[in-house]
Parts: structure tokens; C-alpha cells; sequence
């Protein structure tokens, strides 16, 4: 295991990679519930969404910790599952078979693309500032989801958000567990997030946050997911508008992934981990398709195995293995309250608002459209959109004070992609 996963090398212990591993699992264990509900109103029998859910789950992190040998995690990404369900299927007017086979050949087009010489062209021709930006906008999504799955914020009619009930239960335990989770880590306490998350837990279920009752270990039933594993249909293969949308899901996935896995090695320094991570991601795209599930993404929360010491495959292996025993006892992910996850969220984004120093604030052509990436990605609940922004605006403030020498050939194509995802999206 030594050998295979070089722990040395990185710095790290079996030890250290079980941890992180566990906490890993805990920060992203909720995408089983959500991303079922979601597919769900596509029609994809709930049952079935949370085992298709959880397959792809633990494929995508075996394959990532086994080929990468990086602590990323590979789940059903949020967004992308809306997409998914409210514009292929609801608005698009394709059924969930005919989605899946969408998904499955964004995949095949991701994988032409991570395993060619044109990802090291498309992430050689990103600018440091976008990278940087990107990081640092995923840090603020990171904090909003904290805040928003603790109740401290809500939406509001008049101002967009609004500070919630801060006198509920599960606020003040939040409140309690940030300043615990923040003080483990400042004195650097051996296992300090999963210290902060056991410690909070039981916080909330003393409280009344969270409770035990009800709780059994079940085998789960496969009757349902016999009808959606492999259940792909081509039958649209034939439509225009069946290959734009597999495309404009390509082109998104690409990009927000080379964002995610960029921000992920950075924080591992260990940058040239990105291609076989970005290869990883792409096998499991497509297999996203066959499981019976919305594509997968690096997940932003994988930043938490990294912050709790996590720094090889062996990390996201661990988390892997926990998704199929979830198989067994799905109750239980309901006993972790948000109030217990929530703190750790918000350190991970605070930790990533750092990399806002590396953004040349002097020149405006660099800084504009990577603070508008910082505002837009949390903003509008999407890495994506978010990202697109900023990476058209780049090249055209360049251009317009006449520094279009600095931009790489290959960030115009990229700004004319986005231009036409956005175009799609509104014109049919």
C-alpha cells in the first residue's frame, strides 16, 4: 500500500488517508438523498436513483483514487443534475433514457478530449488569474452552502437572501460548531474536522438537531434499478438538437472540471496531477450514463478530505468503499445533522478565499473578469455560468486595450463555445 499510493512521499499516513476518507464521506453523503429526489422528478424511480447514485459514486472515486492516486472525490454533481432533469428532460422534452444516452456521449466527447493533447491546450491557454478566481469563487459557493444548510441564511422576496432564525436549534449548534471546528484546526488537533463533526453531532443530538429513532440496517432492493441500469436510448440519435445538447453538456463538464481539479491539486501542490484526474473524471462521466445517473464532477467538497490531511488516491478509495456499505444502512446518513457538516464547509472556503492574493488587483483587463467569476459563481448557484462570465470577457477587454498578444489562440474557442452554450440554452 506504501508502495502503490507513495504515502511517504506525500506526507501522510494510513492513518491520515482513513480520516480524511471518512470525513470526505460525510461532507458529500447528502448528494445520495438530493441527487435521487432530483432525478426523480425526471422520472427515475426513487429507489433506484439513490442506488444508481451510489454506484456511481463509489466508481467514480475507486477509479480516480486508483488512477490519479489524488484525494478528489467523483459524485453526481449539483447543477449538472438539474440540468439534467429540468432542461433535457422537462424542458427538452427527451425522456430520462434518452437523457442517460446524452450524458453517455458528453462522456465519450469528454474522454476524446482528457486523454488527447487538447486538455493540456485547454488548460495551458486558462490565464493564472481565471484559475485563481475560480478557486476562490468554489470557497464563497462553499460558504453560502454552509450558511444556507444551517438555516443562518435564507432567501427573501426583497433582498435575495436574508438572515434566517438565528434563535433555532440548529443555528446556535452551527454557531457552536464553527468556533469549535475553527479552534481544532488553528491548534492543529489530530483529526480536528472529524474531532469538530463527531463533537457537533452529539451536540445536536442532545439538542434535539438530530435523533436516532427509526434507524435500521436494510438490504436495499434492486428490483426498481434492474429498469434503469444500461436503460440508454439512442432512439433521438438522430435529432439535431440531440447532439447540441450533448455537446453544450460536454462543453460544461470540461471546463468546470478542469476549474475543480485545478483548485484540488493546487491545494496539494501537485498540479501535475491534473491530467490523469481530468482522465479519471472522464471515465466516469461516461459511466455516469450506464449507472442510471446525471454526470459526475470533481466535487467541491473533496477540499475537505484535503484540508483533514488527505493527500493520495487511498482518501477517495476510502470514501468510495463508505457509498456502497451505504447501501446497507441509508438511515443513518440522516443521523450527521447540517449544523455538524455546515462548519466544516465554512473553513474549507474561508481556507480558499487565500488565493485571492495571486490576482494581479493592478491590471484591470486580469482582475475584472476574475472578480466577476468570484461573484457569479455563488451568485447564481453555478460553477459553470459563473466561469463562462468571466472567460468571455477575458479575451474581449484584452482585445479592446490591445493586449490580444497575451491571449492564447485557444481561449478565443473557448469564449466562443460558452457564447453558444449560453445561445442554446435560450434559443431552444
Amino acid at each position: 500500500m506504501e508502495r502503490f499510493f507513495n504515502l511517504k512521499q506525500n506526507g501522510t499516513t494510513i492513518g491520515k488517508e482513513l480520516s480524511a476518507g471518512f470525513i470526505s464521506y460525510i461532507t458529500v453523503v447528502y448528494i445520495i438523498i438530493v441527487n435521487a429526489t432530483i432525478l426523480a422528478v425526471a422520472g427515475i424511480p426513487m429507489e433506484a436513483g439513490i442506488i444508481a447514485t451510489i454506484l456511481t459514486s463509489f466508481f467514480g472515486c475507486l477509479i480516480i483514487g486508483l488512477w490519479s492516486n489524488t484525494p478528489i472525490l467523483l459524485i453526481p454533481g449539483m447543477g449538472l443534475n438539474a440540468m439534467f432533469t429540468y432542461t433535457i428532460v422537462q424542458s427538452g422534452g427527451f425522456s430520462w433514457q434518452e437523457a442517460l444516452a446524452m450524458v453517455f456521449t458528453a462522456g465519450i466527447i469528454f474522454i476524446i478530449i482528457a486523454f488527447t493533447p487538447m486538455a493540456r491546450v485547454i488548460t495551458s491557454s486558462i490565464p493564472d488569474s481565471l484559475k485563481e478566481a475560480i478557486t476562490v469563487g468554489i470557497g464563497i459557493l462553499l460558504i453560502l452552502i454552509g450558511f444556507d444548510n444551517a438555516g443562518i441564511i435564507t432567501s427573501s422576496d426583497h433582498t435575495l437572501l436574508a438572515i434566517g432564525d438565528l434563535s433555532s436549534s440548529t443555528a446556535i449548534i452551527t454557531f457552536i460548531g464553527l468556533f469549535i471546528t475553527f479552534l481544532l484546526f488553528m491548534r492543529n488537533v489530530p483529526g480536528n474536522l472529524l474531532l469538530s463533526i463527531i463533537i457537533t453531532s452529539v451536540l445536536a443530538i442532545l439538542f434535539g438537531g438530530s435523533q436516532f429513532e427509526g434507524i435500521t440496517l436494510s438490504a436495499p432492493s434492486f428490483s426498481d434499478y434492474s429498469s434503469v441500469f444500461g436503460q440508454l436510448s439512442f432512439a433521438q440519435a438522430g435529432n439535431f438538437i440531440f447532439w447540441l445538447t450533448s455537446i453544450s453538456l460536454a462543453m460544461v463538464l470540461v471546463f468546470e472540471n478542469i476549474g475543480l481539479i485545478h483548485g484540488h491539486t493546487k491545494m496539494l501542490n501537485r498540479t501535475e496531477s491534473s491530467k490523469k484526474s481530468l482522465q479519471a473524471t472522464a471515465v466516469s462521466v461516461l459511466s455516469s450514463g450506464v449507472f442510471g445517473t446525471s454526470p459526475t464532477v470533481a466535487s467541491v467538497e473533496s477540499a475537505a478530505g484535503i484540508t483533514a490531511g488527505g493527500r493520495t488516491g487511498l482518501t477517495s478509495i476510502v470514501t468510495g468503499l463508505l457509498f456502497l456499505v451505504s447501501l446497507l444502512f441509508i438511515p443513518v446518513i440522516k443521523v450527521v445533522p447540517p449544523s455538524a457538516v455546515s462548519p466544516v464547509l465554512i473553513l474549507i472556503g474561508v481556507l480558499m478565499l487565500q488565493n485571492i492574493v495571486h490576482i494581479k488587483m493592478d491590471d484591470l483587463t486580469e482582475s475584472f473578469p476574475a472578480l466577476l467569476i468570484i461573484v457569479l459563481i455563488p451568485l447564481t448557484y453555478s460553477i459553470a455560468d459563473g466561469m463562462a462570465i468571466g472567460f468571455i470577457l477575458y479575451p474581449l477587454m484584452k482585445l479592446f486595450m490591445g493586449k490580444g498578444k497575451e491571449i492564447h489562440p485557444a481561449l478565443y474557442m473557448i469564449a466562443i463555445l460558452f457564447i453558444s452554450n449560453f445561445v442554446l440554452q435560450y434559443a431552444f
